[in-house]
């Protein structure tokens, strides 16, 4: 599957609506890719190559680059058009103000306070655009003590709650592997905007014939907090803080890393019916039939005598013999997955989240398919990334015209 022609492309769920994204790097870009996904017109603003650099977003040099430019930004700019204006100037920000007066939604995610030094604040666009959203994603929100603190989600994940229990007991925090806090927030941005169109459709007057716009507040440390489950309740109500557990799931039983002969697996065998089935088949019908272990509090007394049972039996097996005989008896199991693995395995072939896109300049690069799976709607990748400014003539030329 490649990027689709226009010819080919079904109806889309977010046709008609036209965004302008300013964000650089991955948050605010992030929530543009999703929206251009399922068929918004994205159009991202670039700042000019100088004499301090190339110009355009910073993650076009991020990570391993072809040609110069990162393979990384054939995913997150996917779908999107390429429009170089410097901000900095009066002409730039006149020309990005045209057309945010055209648009629906308009993306930053810049240190609070940067836009209306601008001249670009909501309040001023809004006058002219009464029925714009504005999806502001910040390390710490627009208000608060804190919001002109730079934010990244390095810290945003500590903030919010979830790098303190990244890590194995008694050891240093470690982070992901890949920016969660941009991630998360992105996503929570998107829900956002989708939120405030209905909220705009359902405000249609004649007063308002566009319906009214708002802003979409979105700080990083708070959509990682969003995502801590019991953390803070747990706190409040009984004065416990949750300590970092490894791999394992405190408070529910079992669900674990386990080694094997020639790697691990993670199991989770915490529903009571599925703890029988997973005891029976390694080979414990005393644990299965045991009746403290029945219910997960049982079972989370235990939970080291029951790691220990299923890692006994881990251990003298391959991978593969644990994940075809648990899978056999429908306990969640699966091997751990390098990109290796994710690009070669037949479920993210026939679910086409393994699609391959031609560049610019000719190389073939797999990026991730669209998620959620619309069924009337689909979200689809219709174009590559651009390069830098190459839509300038043509958006700007159709603006004036």
């Amino acid at each position: 599957m490649n990027a689709q022609t226009s010819s080919s492309i079904p109806p889309q769920a977010l046709a008609g609506i036209k965004v302008i994204e300013l964000g650089q790097l991955i948050a605010g870009p992030f929530a543009g890719k999703t929206l251009a996904d399922f068929g918004a017109e994205v159009i991202k603003i670039e700042p000019p190559a100088n004499e301090a650099g190339p110009g355009g977003d910073p993650l076009r040099q991020w990570r391993m680059l072809h040609q110069g430019t990162s393979v990384w930004w054939q995913v997150q700019s996917r779908n999107k058009q390429s429009v170089v204006l410097d901000l900095r100037t009066d002409e730039g920000r006149e020309a990005v103000r045209h057309l945010i007066d055209e648009a629906d939604v308009v993306i930053e995610n810049f240190k609070p306070g940067t836009m209306e030094k601008w001249g670009l604040g909501f309040d001023e666009l809004s006058r002219s655009n009464p029925g714009l959203i504005m999806l502001r994603i910040s390390g710490y929100g627009q208000t608060g003590p804190y919001r002109e603190r730079p934010g990244f989600a390095v810290v945003a994940e500590a903030m919010g709650g979830m790098r303190y229990l990244n890590a194995e007991p008694g050891r240093v925090p470690v982070r992901a592997g890949v920016s969660l806090g941009d991630t998360l927030a992105a996503l929570h941005g998107v829900i956002g905007v989708l939120l405030a169109l209905q909220a705009r459709h359902a405000s249609v007057s004649e007063a308002a014939p566009k319906g009214r716009g708002q802003v979409v507040d979105v700080a990083l440390y708070e959509a990682v907090f969003n995502c801590m489950e019991s953390l803070l309740p747990e706190y409040s109500a009984f004065g416990a803080v949750r300590q970092p557990a490894g791999s394992a799931l405190p408070g529910i039983a079992p669900s674990n890393a386990y080694p094997c002969a020639d790697g691990m697996v993670v199991i989770g065998g915490n529903g009571d019916s599925i703890f029988k089935r997973l005891m029976i088949a390694i080979g414990r019908t005393d644990l299965s039939a045991d009746a403290e272990l029945a219910t997960n509090p049982g079972r989370v007394k235990r939970v080291g005598e029951i790691d220990e049972a299923i890692g006994a039996w881990t251990a003298k097996r391959p991978v593969g013999e644990v994940v075809d005989v648990l899978n056999a008896v429908s306990v969640p199991v699966g091997r751990i997955y390098s990109a290796r693995d994710i690009a070669e395995d037949p479920h993210y072939q026939a679910r086409e989240m393994i699609v391959p896109v031609t560049t610019h300049d000719g190389l073939t690069v797999q990026v991730p398919g669209v998620i959620p799976k619309l069924s009337a709607t689909p979200g689809l990748i219709t174009r590559r990334a651009p390069t830098l400014g190459e839509d300038t003539e043509r958006v700007l030329g159709r603006r004036r015209s």
